[in-house]
């Protein structure tokens, strides 16, 4: 927050306070209400800060009152063809904010999206999709509410996928097959079929019955001579006892019988009895071979089933406990951060920056910055960290921890950072001025000239005088020509540093120096530097006379000056003004000169009344251009 001194007039008192940006803009607000000129409020403070803040609330203010208007207009009278003969910013304004509007309204009658996909600017789209949204059924809660509760049912419609696994009635023993007759599993159900043919003539139906063929007449003619010849042959296997052992089956033969062992195939989950007899179930659970691999085991008739661990499902297909991959079945809700499935169990672990919490599952902020990655100043973020350098220091690009020196005199800037030389040191860097004439300013970094006349660290002797000079000192001796004398006044004055002025004083009767035309002879020093930028005359010497400038009156004379010696390269020119009723000659550099460097420019100011040159004041002055441009 920014402090400004605040100078408020209150009948006739000044009084001062701190004032923030606050303040600056809820004045522009204030004036803004009033309707004023944004561009001439009454300043509260001189600060240029507060000057725009309260210029730029002050517009805000205004260009809402303008901008809503426009959108009233469009809403209570449906046109804004009062606004189009207008010329002025605030009903450009009104009329844009009008107009945009009648577009939203537009939208929102035909039914349309109040987001409009026109190249519109970003106020009129604004303005445009309110004009909308005002009594649009987008806006409805209730509608949002009812498309709330679609997305609800139709979450609650997702089918539940079931397995249905066909039950083999064979194996288990749940089926009806007679003595005779083999049991065939199908899906969803079975069948009986008959183990021994029905003989010739006959053939076996899908009812499991003999059924005989139409058999030709001859076949017919020979079936019926062999039941003749046969009908006196006694089926021994009809008799109560049975002619054959347990485990065989009786066979009738011509005159006799035949026993056979039965061949009855019992199936898988089953096995013959010891007779023989009967098909009997299985104990797989009972077996040596661990059926369900360390898991708990039933016997079912026929057939058993795993008592699978947690963490397994018995897989009625393949018969084993398969495991249970916890990840995909319950993705996003097992862990916060990365699921790993393992033989019956899952397993969390974290992204990298973070490490796993004392449940197992949710993931903890790791802080590096205790185990110190960085060279100089670590800020924990979350997830991360971030590494920070002290000031004169820059974060490597290598490896964004390695704090590196910022050499400030190689950078693009380091040429002004000081005004002579810049030495780099580790964080920061130091200025150095030239060994004699200077010393370091107070800033640490410009230069400023030591005055070795105030400081008596001059060499001039007791009849020389000390004139201080950029970067060193002159020891200087003016003498008065002879016909002259030292005075302390004189017709022309030297703005910088007057050193000695000579008037004339002639002799009685020493017509010569009465005719000779130069009244003063002045003596001044100055010091240039090598300017380093030279875009403009810089102006250096001023001469100012005490007679008024009444000129061209008829009796004023006239002032001319003249450079006569001394203007190296033409490096100097000089120009008359006027100034406050006085006549001033302006001498100025009008080209860059390089240091060291010194001359005596001889100026001559002349009066001249009707064209003759009554008096004339020479004026040297002694310029000394530095080395530095400081």
């Amino acid at each position: 927050m920014y402090k400004i001194v605040l100078i408020n007039k209150i009948m006739g008192k000044i009084t001062t306070g701190p004032v923030t940006l606050d303040d600056c803009c809820k004045d522009g607000k204030e004036k803004g209400t009033d309707s004023q000129d944004c561009t001439r409020l009454p300043l509260i403070s001189e600060s240029t800060t507060c000057r725009i803040a309260q210029e730029q609330c002050c517009v805000a203010v205004l260009e809402d009152n303008i901008c809503s208007n426009g959108i009233n207009m469009a809403k209570d009278q449906g046109s804004c063809d009062a606004l189009l003969s207008g010329s002025t910013c605030e009903t450009k304004t009104a009329k844009v904010c009008c107009e945009c509007c009648l577009l939203g309204r537009a939208a929102q009658e035909q039914g349309l999206t109040c987001d409009l996909n026109l190249s519109v600017s970003y106020q009129c789209g604004l303005v445009s999709r309110a004009c909308c949204m005002d009594k649009s059924p987008e806006s409805d809660g209730n509608l949002a509410n009812q498309q709330c509760k679609k997305w609800f049912q139709i979450s609650l419609s997702c089918p539940i996928y079931c397995l249905c696994i066909d039950i083999n009635e064979c194996l288990l023993g749940s089926h009806h097959c007679r003595t005779g007759e083999r049991c065939i599993n199908t899906l969803g159900s079975y069948r009986c079929q008959r183990e021994i043919s029905c003989g010739t003539g006959y053939e076996l139906t899908d009812s499991n019955t003999c059924k005989g063929h139409s058999l030709c007449i001859g076949e017919d003619l020979l079936l019926r001579s062999l039941m003749f010849i046969f009908s006196s042959d006694i089926n021994e296997c009809l008799s109560g006892t049975g002619p054959c052992p347990p485990g065989q089956v009786c066979f009738n033969t011509v005159g006799s019988y035949t026993c056979q062992r039965n061949s009855v195939n019992c199936g898988r989950g089953y096995h013959l009895n010891a007779e023989g007899t009967r098909c009997v179930d299985i104990d797989e659970c009972a077996g040596p071979d661990n059926t369900c691999a360390g898991h708990g085991c039933i016997n079912l008739v026929g057939t058993y089933r795993c008592e699978c661990r947690t963490g397994f499902i018995f897989n009625s297909i393949t018969r084993v406990c398969d495991d249970i991959n916890e990840c995909r079945h319950y993705p996003g809700r097992l862990c916060a951060h990365k699921c790993e499935n393992i033989l019956g169990s899952y397993k969390c672990s974290c992204t990298t920056g973070f490490k796993l919490a004392s449940d197992g599952r949710n993931c903890d902020d790791i802080n590096e910055c205790e185990s110190g990655p960085c060279s100089q100043e670590c800020a924990n973020v979350y997830g991360s960290y971030q590494c920070y350098c002290r000031r004169g220091y820059q974060l490597s690009d290598v490896d964004g921890i390695t704090c590196e020196d910022i050499d400030e005199c190689a950078l693009p800037t380091g040429g002004h950072i000081c005004s002579y030389r810049c030495h780099n040191t580790p964080g920061s860097f130091q200025c150095m001025c030239p060994m004699k004439g200077y010393t370091l300013a107070p800033n640490g970094r410009s230069c400023q000239d030591v005055d070795e006349c105030v400081t008596g660290t001059h060499t001039c002797s007791d009849t020389e005088s000390c004139f201080n000079v950029q970067g060193g000192f002159r020891c200087l001796n003016f003498d008065c020509p002879p016909n002259y004398r030292r005075s302390g006044e004189t017709t022309a004055r030297v703005d910088r540093s007057d050193t000695i002025r000579c008037i004339k004083f002639c002799q009685p009767n020493d017509i010569s120096c009465v005719l000779d035309p130069v009244h003063s002879v002045s003596h001044t020093v100055i010091s240039l530097p090598t300017f380093r930028e030279f875009t403009k005359p810089e102006e250096i010497v001023f001469l100012r006379s005490i007679t008024p400038s009444h000129y061209p009156h008829v009796d004023s004379p006239d002032i001319v000056y003249d450079i006569q010696e001394g203007n190296v390269q033409n490096s100097f020119d000089i120009i008359k003004r006027f100034e406050h009723g006085m006549i001033v000659g302006v001498i100025r550099q009008v080209k860059p000169l390089v240091g060291p460097l010194s001359t005596v420019l001889k100026l001559a100011m002349n009066y001249v009344t009707n064209g003759v040159v009554s008096h004339r004041n020479i004026i040297n002055v002694h310029i000394y251009v530095s080395e530095f441009w400081f």
